[in-house]
């Protein structure tokens, strides 16, 4: 494992679409998967990247340290991984009980699902909220503050 400071490595894609990285040795790892250490509470922050085998081959202490097209393949790469719509609006609720649908615009689109228990909606540091659909989908909401007030409204009831 290589613990980076100065980036030594480098990234590309293969012809198939697959993440090859190239280490400091000159030797080529392809089909690498990035992997988030701490996906919620520093997403920039505490990325392994991780060749085929499942064995990590660099430690990234913070993605801003990188290239920028190195940032850009890893950016595409997590994108597909950490699929966590963010929770625009609220539009409402089909009952103040649970479980409940509910009726969302994200930031992928306008949506339902159906929260299964008050549980399903964990705090996260700085005001921030974590939704469980009762299909496994994380919706997030960054900063409760930011919603409008009718959304706030309705998603206080549950808190």
């Amino acid at each position: 494992m290589t613990e980076l400071n100065t980036p030594s490595f480098e990234l590309e894609r293969d012809a198939f679409g697959r993440l090859v990285l190239t280490d400091a040795q000159g030797e080529r790892h392809v089909g690498v998967t990035p992997v988030r250490a701490f996906p919620l509470s520093a997403p920039g922050h505490g990325v392994s990247l991780v060749g085929s085998e499942g064995r990590e081959l660099v430690w990234i202490d913070s993605v801003d340290q990188l290239p920028a097209q190195a940032r850009v393949l890893l950016a595409e790469e997590l994108a597909v991984r950490d699929f966590a719509p963010t929770l625009l609006r609220l539009h409402g609720v089909s009952s103040f009980g649970v479980p409940s649908t509910w009726t969302i615009s994200t930031d992928r689109g306008d949506t339902s699902f159906v929260l299964k228990a008050e549980e399903d909606i964990r705090r996260l540091e700085g005001g921030a909220l974590l939704i469980a659909s009762a299909h496994g989908v994380q919706f997030r909401i960054p900063d409760v503050k930011t919603l409008d007030r009718a959304s706030r409204k309705l998603l206080e009831r549950f808190l």
